[in-house]
C-alpha cells in the first residue's frame, strides 16, 4: 500500500486549552475528518444508504494515537492517511501529523465494513466490490 491521502487544516481556538494547545481528544476528530474526506475523494461515503433502506457504515474497532511534539492554536498541521492494511471485511489506516516538516503525532485506526438494519443487530460484512476497486486502486497509486 504506497498511495497517501493529505489533508491541512488550521487548529482553531476552540480545540486547544488555556495554554493554546490542541487537546489530545481532538487528533481523534481530525483523524476521522481526514478518514471521510479520504473516502468523498474516492466518490464514496462512510455511511451508505442502500435501495432497501439499510446502511453499511464502518463503526472502529480500534483507535490510538502517540503524541510527539504539542500542536497550538493557529498551527497549520498536514493529515496524512495511508492505508495500512485491506482485510475482508476490515481497513486498517495509519495517520501522520505534521506541522512543517515536524511529525507531531502518529495515528491508527481500524475500521470494520458493516451492515445496518433497523431493528436488528449490525453485522459485518464483506468489503462490497464498490469501496473495495476503488480503496485498491488509490492504495496502489504511487
Amino acid at each position: 500500500m504506497a498511495s497517501t491521502f493529505t489533508t491541512t487544516r488550521r487548529v482553531a481556538f476552540c480545540e486547544t486549552d488555556m495554554a493554546g494547545i490542541v487537546h489530545f481528544s481532538y487528533f481523534y476528530r481530525y483523524m476521522e475528518d481526514v478518514e471521510h474526506a479520504f473516502f468523498r475523494s474516492l466518490g464514496l461515503s462512510i455511511m451508505e444508504k442502500q435501495p432497501d433502506g439499510s446502511i453499511v457504515g464502518w463503526p472502529r474497532v480500534s483507535a490510538k494515537c502517540n503524541f510527539k511534539a504539542p500542536l497550538y492554536f493557529e498551527d497549520e498541521v498536514a493529515i496524512t492517511l495511508s492505508v495500512q492494511r485491506i482485510g475482508v471485511k476490515s481497513l486498517t489506516l495509519d495517520i501522520h501529523f505534521n506541522r512543517g516538516d515536524e511529525l507531531v503525532a502518529l495515528g491508527t485506526m481500524k475500521t470494520v465494513c458493516c451492515h445496518f438494519t433497523r431493528g436488528k443487530p449490525m453485522e459485518s460484512i464483506a468489503i462490497p466490490d464498490s469501496y473495495l476497486s476503488k480503496i485498491e486502486e488509490a492504495s496502489t497509486d504511487a
